[in-house]
């Protein structure tokens, strides 16, 4: 490259401080040393920089240009010097976080965030998966962390435990099963049931029923959308259907099996490869997040009408 970064520095600093005197001292560099790097620079750029027949040396029109583009790419090589001295600190240059989409999003945004606001150098990807995808996605994409709610272990991961979650088994009101006072699992498989997209293709979801219609949505939104629909059935986390199942447009369904259960969300991330510092702080604002706790849904009790009205059918 016909460029030299050092002419452009002795250039801005000529222009900057009022000559090569000036120039020389803020750079704490003889005078001579200033002069030299701007003539190799007009050299090596074929063109004149720097009108010198006054009393005063003043930028040319070709020197006004070449300045103006050089102290954009000066900027860029100090960024970039900044950036090796970070990482040479233990920063990662990347950090790849692989969030499963049943957990609510509040806390990771909130670690993420902060980061942000610490100015850390560290390029972070966030990408949520769904069920078995969350560790198929981990390993393919050789993430660094993911935070999960089912895994399978291996002697290389280390885990941390995050707050219990409640997951309910959902139907809207209208909907066949929520006329059942007691639903088998014969009952639920001959109905829709709804799922969410895993990436993987495994789609052998240890929560599911073994009906012969499955539909999987795009997210547990979309889920719920198409649960209040009357869509089908399918078990939601507790904070996402809280007020759905206060009003009523949602109804916990009375599963013989069971129509709850809770799970501990794990954060895992690698053993064989230890996390730097951008990590190490991630998890450490994980840690410290407030976590919505799982709200308690209770069923709502019928009212004396209501008692009467069913006793009399």
């Amino acid at each position: 490259m016909r460029l030299d970064l050092d002419g452009l520095e002795a250039l801005d600093a000529v222009v900057r401080h009022g000559g090569f005197a000036h120039a020389a001292a803020r750079l704490h560099k003889v005078q001579s040393a200033i002069s030299y790097q701007v003539r190799k620079l007009e050299l090596q750029l074929g063109v004149q920089v720097l009108d010198r027949s006054g009393y005063r040396v003043q930028l040319t029109a070709a020197g006004e240009a070449i300045l103006g583009e050089g102290r954009r790419l000066l900027a860029e090589a100090r960024h970039v010097e900044a950036l090796a001295q970070q990482l040479a600190e233990g920063w990662e240059a990347r950090l790849l976080v692989i969030v499963d989409g049943i957990l609510p999003t509040e806390p990771t945004l909130a670690a993420f965030k902060a980061l942000a606001d610490e100015r850390i150098p560290t390029c972070f990807q966030v990408k949520v998966e769904f069920l078995r995808g969350v560790q198929f996605c981990f390993e393919r994409d050789d993430a660094d962390l993911m935070l999960v709610k089912d895994y399978e272990p291996q002697p290389t991961l280390q885990t941390e435990d995050l707050p219990e979650i409640e997951s309910i088994l959902c139907v809207a009101p209208a909907h066949a099963l929520a006329k059942l006072k007691s639903v088998r699992l014969e009952d639920l498989r001959h109905h829709v049931e709804l799922s969410v997209q895993d990436s993987s293709g495994r789609r052998d979801d240890p929560h599911g029923f073994g009906g012969e219609r499955v539909f999987h949505l795009s997210g547990f939104i979309a889920k719920k959308q198409a649960l209040q629909m009357g869509l089908g059935f399918g078990w939601m986390p507790a904070y996402l259907v809280a007020d759905e199942l206060r009003d009523g447009s949602l109804k916990e369904l009375p599963y013989a099996g069971g129509s709850r259960y809770r799970f501990t969300p794990r954060l895992v991330h690698r053993g064989d490869r230890p996390l730097g510092r951008a990590g190490r702080r991630l998890v450490e604002l994980l840690q410290q997040s407030v976590w919505l706790p799982p709200p308690t849904v209770r069923r709502r009790r019928k009212t004396a009408q209501e008692r009467d009205r069913s006793s009399a059918r």
